[in-house]
């Protein structure tokens, strides 16, 4: 096996922009009617619906796809990032990844969390893979995230030992 490829879930993505379009939409066209200097709540109805009619839309528009490789031969992992604007492309080789965790977002007490893998690298940052926003396969099941975490790990001290082997 010289490598795994992970893709997310563009339909996904598409779906909860067209769905977020749609609430803002029916808001605005149910709180249109305001009146008055203040803040009312037909005014703060009809801004929900354009905040959400404006995230539907750029979402929509912005939408792609990311691709995820874990190039076990290469020793690297290859994070493509396209849409209809841009592709873009990151190399992340083994020996700059210092240590990896499981991130997540949400809350556990509305049943709603997204797991990631969070990658320290060596320059201080930290990269996170299958991040939530592209709704990979397994991002709402902490135990996937985990075992991929983990086989990560494997790759990376496999890694570790070959390069001490040829010093």
């Amino acid at each position: 096996m010289d490598s795994l490829k992970f893709e997310s879930n563009s339909i996904k993505q598409t779906a909860l922009s067209l769905a977020s379009t749609m609430v803002g939409v029916i808001l605005v066209i149910a709180f249109r009617h305001f009146e008055g200097a203040g803040m009312t709540n037909s005014l703060a109805g009809f801004m929900l619906g354009m905040f959400l009619l404006l995230i539907g839309i750029s979402g929509f528009i912005f939408r792609g796809k990311q691709t995820i490789v874990v190039d076990i031969g290469m020793r690297r992992i290859v994070v493509e990032d396209t849409n209809h604007f841009r592709a873009k492309r990151r190399l992340i080789p083994f020996s700059d990844i210092v240590s990896t965790g499981i991130g997540y977002l949400g809350k556990k007490s509305n049943f709603v969390t997204f797991y990631y893998i969070n990658l320290k690298l060596k320059s201080g940052e930290e990269y996170p893979l299958f991040s939530p926003g592209h709704f990979f396969d397994g991002g709402s099941d902490r135990s996937v995230m985990e075992s991929r975490r983990q086989r990560l790990e494997e790759y990376i001290k496999q890694y570790d030992g070959e390069a001490t082997k040829h010093v």
